[in-house]
């Protein structure tokens, strides 16, 4: 009997068979988007075997073994609806998210943004899939491909092996450079020179460290000349735009930093009543407020030169780093070439991908795909369309995103937050605060819609 040639998927599975789902639908990693994704379709009634390399391996840029690490930020961002992530936040509680739940019970000081503690946060997405019937785990590193149908979410760190298995779907892999802020011991903050205030008398909830003129340049020149880890000679240094190192920033000028992460607009310092020259802020990192992060300080320098070079700024001289700064590199695919309309590579239609690794960026983006996936993987389950929510919603401007429906022919797909300009344009001219109630009130009445419309949802929220 002649045997019928295998599609180019089929060779690429299980080189460990024991690594066989033992459920319908198996799920590779337990990130952020690979929980939402366990939750959404476990709550919804699909089985689901969810495979995660910890406790056995853990990536260097990881120091837990619970699920939804938050690796780089505790921020979750903005938590105000007239932001584009604000009411990406919105549209996620309104889904039932386990990841919003998850940081609206954990959630620290932050003035209108999200932030959480860390610890407290993974363990309660921890509590929350354990005791879910329908739910298995498999703690080893996934090498190979499952048969049946599969979710890939490994992230932005997808391990070397893994991502051998993947190449001869994906071809060229995709990478930029990543850098994670330092953290300190609010002990050991000076807090004769450190003071509380959020910007424009917004709250309380950041520490921050004044710099005249002159410590502000001695420190940009301190980063400037601070030895750097280096990448492998046969990678090429790129990093995203909206996460830039911050020696890297002090590179493109004097006072690139006094306009971007030390800006001081908003604050004065109480001792003085003046507005500094420039300002460190730093945000509390868990919710007893014993350490606390220095926002926009993703960094590549080495360890003993963060030590040197932070140490400079007033108030940190004596600080006691509980973390330090790490650089990683992350993956994405080029979603737009490679994924159908329901995520699923079109070249081997039972795989399934979602959150970083699809070309989103950030912790909520990273969920909300999960979720948006799962959503298109019960659908296929149950036999019937995926129905994408539409553009004018959060959820449909990042989905948009990843479909490359704003990208010009021969532009190179890049991993984004969300942001309005993935929104569709409001004709009307309007000033820009106008124009973002009114992008707000047509993405409420759309995603209300949407949620009205689609069968999968029907008692469930």
């Amino acid at each position: 009997m002649v045997q019928k040639p295998r599609k180019r998927y089929e060779c690429l599975y299980m080189t460990n068979a024991h690594l066989a789902a033992t459920a319908p639908v198996s799920l590779i990693g337990a990130g952020l988007a690979g929980v939402e994704a366990a939750f959404w379709l476990v709550r919804h009634g699909h089985a689901l075997t969810l495979v995660e390399q910890k406790p056995f391996r853990r990536s260097p840029a990881h120091q837990s073994n619970l699920p939804a690490e938050l690796v780089c930020s505790n921020s979750l961002r903005s938590d105000e609806p007239i932001t584009a992530i604000g009411l990406l936040h919105e549209e996620l509680r309104g889904l039932g998210s386990l990841v919003m739940r998850c940081a609206d019970a954990t959630r620290v000081p932050a003035g209108t943004a999200l932030a959480v503690d860390r610890l407290a946060f993974s363990q309660q997405v921890a509590a929350a899939l354990e005791g879910m019937p329908g739910l298995s785990w498999r703690r080893e590193e996934a090498v190979a491909l499952p048969e049946g149908l599969c979710i890939v979410a490994t992230g932005p760190l997808t391990s070397e092996a893994f991502s051998q298995a993947l190449a001869p779907l994906l071809g060229e892999r995709l990478y930029f450079y990543d850098a994670i802020a330092p953290v300190v011991a609010a002990d050991s903050i000076d807090m004769e020179v450190a003071f509380r205030q959020g910007r424009f008398q917004k709250g309380d909830d950041y520490l921050n460290l004044p710099l005249d003129k002159e410590a502000y340049i001695q420190f940009v020149q301190a980063l400037r000349s601070a030895q750097k880890v280096q990448p492998h000679a046969f990678e090429e240094l790129r990093y995203f735009e909206a996460c830039l190192p911050i020696e890297a920033m002090a590179e493109r000028g004097e006072n690139t930093l006094a306009f971007g992460p030390l800006k001081p607009i908003g604050l004065r310092c109480p001792r003085t009543g003046l507005r500094p020259h420039a300002v460190v802020q730093l945000r509390q990192e868990d919710k007893a407020g014993s350490a606390y992060n220095l926002v926009g300080f993703q960094t590549r320098l080495t360890f003993p030169e963060q030590k040197r070079v932070f140490g400079l700024l007033p108030g940190l001289q004596k600080a006691q780093w509980l973390r330090l700064g790490q650089i990683h590199r992350n993956t994405f695919m080029d979603a737009p070439r490679l994924l159908g309309a329901d995520m699923s590579l079109m070249e081997a239609p039972p795989i399934f991908f979602a959150g970083q690794i699809t070309g989103v960026e950030g912790y909520t983006e990273s969920a909300a795909s999960g979720l948006l996936t799962a959503m298109a993987v019960q659908a296929r389950l149950e036999g019937r369309a995926f129905v994408p929510p539409p553009p004018e919603t959060a959820l449909g401007a990042l989905y948009g995103h990843l479909r490359g429906q704003l990208y010009a022919a021969g532009k190179c797909f890049q991993p984004t937050h969300i942001n309005f300009g993935l929104f569709p344009p409001i004709p009307d001219r309007l000033n820009k605060r106008d124009k973002k109630m009114a992008m707000l009130a047509r993405a409420r009445a759309g995603f209300q819609m949407w949620k009205r419309n689609i069968n999968c949802l029907k008692d469930k929220i």
